[in-house]
């Protein structure tokens, strides 16, 4: 006999009662018959919201995505934005992106938002995450909803919400939105829709939302600086092929190349193992591509078009990959350069990154006299640094894992406008006899030579939640008195709020939220962060060297990175 945990049995048997239709009450019991420990996998907990929202593998029950847990999630933000906005039109705007289900999840929740009187803005195709964000503040939303996992594998997918702000939820909000869920049974869910409530929407939302990246993304490149740049993109099989070749047009970029075989949308990716532009193998299609076109630059974004990765040609004339704070550090830069000499800098402006992103940009915005403030992992705490300090402009902000965001009309990581941002980079820079390359450098050799590096584990399922979980107990309970070398002289743990300086003994409190992040900080300048992914089945290591040798650097920061990694016994 096939033994279940009366727990997770409990559980199942509330999806075999009437409420839940024929189809998934039958699937259920094949898998009680035939796959328990799918069973238990599918049953053992509820999803949760990370630090991108709700991901999951697509199937039945609490611990997947399908219509009950997106409808419960849906009825739990219906009830909260009723107490919040009393006697008001409460409105959604809703997008999504090109995976299995996303366009029928996304009318699952447009029908119980409207079921419960809320109107509701969808898009009647796929779109960029970034165009959602705006258009809840340019119909001036209450809330709003993308059905995504971004660049997670196939068989996921995900729901993210948006305040009125533009931004993804933070707290307090999302432990009261998660509170009024959970307090919800599934047969609360309002699934009839009243579809007078439900306006498709499409191209003023996109119009508006191109013309204010073309505004945001450009920086008076000359016409023939546009003219004699060629440019290699590839959307992934993914939303940004909706945008990304029409706000280059616009712009004035007309020698764009894309790869069509991964231009039309496909939730399988089928020319990539993984569609996530920090992996060098999603860009191989491009980098061939821009071999024979001879392009200056290659871009590609993730399925949701809130990542890019970014190639360009080196001193030799070969097509070299940007890690993610290499080009937000370019980025940043290139900025600050502008605004400075615009005279706009009055140092009542600020940058952003991430606790897990490279301290070069907190050097760079020194320089210049701009305010850096600096947020745990997830771009809703840049957006929430916007809402937290009123009396400061955003110029643009980043972290490590490609993503970018230029201005305050969007309040996510925006692809399409760092797309366009990039291309304006090295155009100028090619048109004034130079490089984005040579740039980089030029940049390296002012503010010292840093270099990043991710070790990214897999560890899937209840077994594999159970190895992160020990792995970061072991790390806190037995910090490392010395890494490659170099003795440790601070330790943060996010989770407790403090951070212990070990040459003074003294342990202090952190200015941030808690979280599941640990960081030790090196006599060498070196930083070693880990983090559990709060969207996949993932323990991260980020490491960060740097120096001040101007020769054979590369070798020095390479051998630092890996010491680091071999002691950690992660490489």
């Amino acid at each position: 006999m096939i033994y279940v945990d009366p727990k997770i049995l409990d559980k199942v048997n509330q999806w075999l009662t009437p409420f839940f239709d024929q189809k998934t009450q039958h699937d259920i019991k094949e898998m009680i018959a035939n796959d328990p420990e799918g069973l238990e996998d599918s049953f053992y907990k509820s999803l949760e919201f990370g630090t991108g929202g709700m991901r999951g593998i697509m199937g039945l029950g609490d611990n997947r995505i399908n219509k009950y847990t997106l409808g419960k999630n849906t009825q739990g933000l219906s009830n909260y934005l009723k107490t919040q906005f009393p006697k008001q039109e409460i409105k959604v705007a809703i997008a999504y992106d090109c995976r299995h289900n996303s366009k029928e999840f996304a009318k699952v929740v447009a029908n119980v938002f409207s079921a419960n009187g809320i109107k509701v803005f969808l898009f009647s195709e796929l779109r960029p995450t970034p165009e959602l964000s705006f258009a809840v503040k340019h119909l001036n939303c209450q809330a709003g909803i993308v059905l995504t996992a971004s660049h997670n594998p196939p068989e996921y997918n995900g729901y993210k919400v948006y305040w009125e702000d533009g931004g993804q939820l933070v707290p307090p909000q999302d432990g009261e939105i998660i509170a009024e869920i959970n307090s919800l049974k599934y047969e609360d869910i309002k699934f009839d829709a009243n579809e007078n409530l439900i306006q498709f929407i499409d191209s003023e939302v996109d119009e508006a939302f191109a013309k204010a990246s073309v505004e945001n993304g450009t920086f008076n490149t000359p016409k023939e600086a546009k003219d004699k740049f060629k440019i290699v993109f590839t959307s992934l099989h993914g939303t940004s092929i909706t945008m990304i070749p029409k706000v280059l047009e616009l712009a004035g970029y007309n020698n764009v190349s894309i790869v069509e075989e991964q231009a039309e949308p496909n939730g399988d990716f089928p020319t990539v193992k993984s569609p996530n532009p920090e992996e060098p193998a999603a860009l191989k299609m491009a980098l061939e591509l821009a071999e024979k076109e001879n392009a200056d630059i290659v871009i590609g974004t993730d399925p949701d078009c809130d990542r890019l990765g970014v190639a360009v040609r080196n001193a030799n004339n070969e097509m070299v990959l940007l890690n993610g704070n290499q080009t937000m550090v370019l980025m940043t830069h290139f900025l600050l350069e502008k605004w400075e000499k615009a005279g706009k800098l009055n140092g009542k402006q600020f940058v952003a990154s991430t606790i897990v992103s490279t301290p070069m940009v907190k050097k760079v915005a020194a320089h210049y006299n701009v305010k850096y403030i600096e947020g745990l992992t997830g771009f809703k705490w840049i957006a929430k640094m916007i809402n937290d300090f009123p009396e400061l402009e955003f110029i643009g902000g980043g972290e490590e894992s490609f993503g970018y965001l230029v201005g305050d009309f969007v309040r996510d990581k925006d692809a399409v406008t760092a797309t366009l941002l990039a291309c304006e980079i090295a155009a100028q820079k090619k048109h004034a006899g130079s490089s984005m390359f040579e740039y980089l450098d030029a940049i390296y050799n002012e503010f010292g030579n840093y270099r990043e590096h991710l070790i990214s584990i897999t560890k899937k399922g209840k077994q594999g939640a159970e190895e992160i979980s020990a792995m970061m107990k072991t790390l806190r309970e037995n910090p490392f008195k010395e890494i490659a070398g170099s003795k440790v002289v601070r330790m943060d743990d996010v989770s407790k709020n403090e951070t212990t300086n070990f040459l003074k003994q003294e342990t202090s409190t952190l200015n941030l939220p808690k979280s599941n992040v640990l960081i030790y900080y090196t006599e060498d300048g070196s930083k070693i962060a880990a983090r559990p992914s709060g969207t996949e089945p993932k323990i991260k290591f980020y490491i960060s060297v740097n120096t001040t040798e101007k020769t054979n650097f590369e070798e020095i920061l390479q051998k630092k990175i890996n010491a680091i990694a071999a002691q950690l016994n992660v490489s």
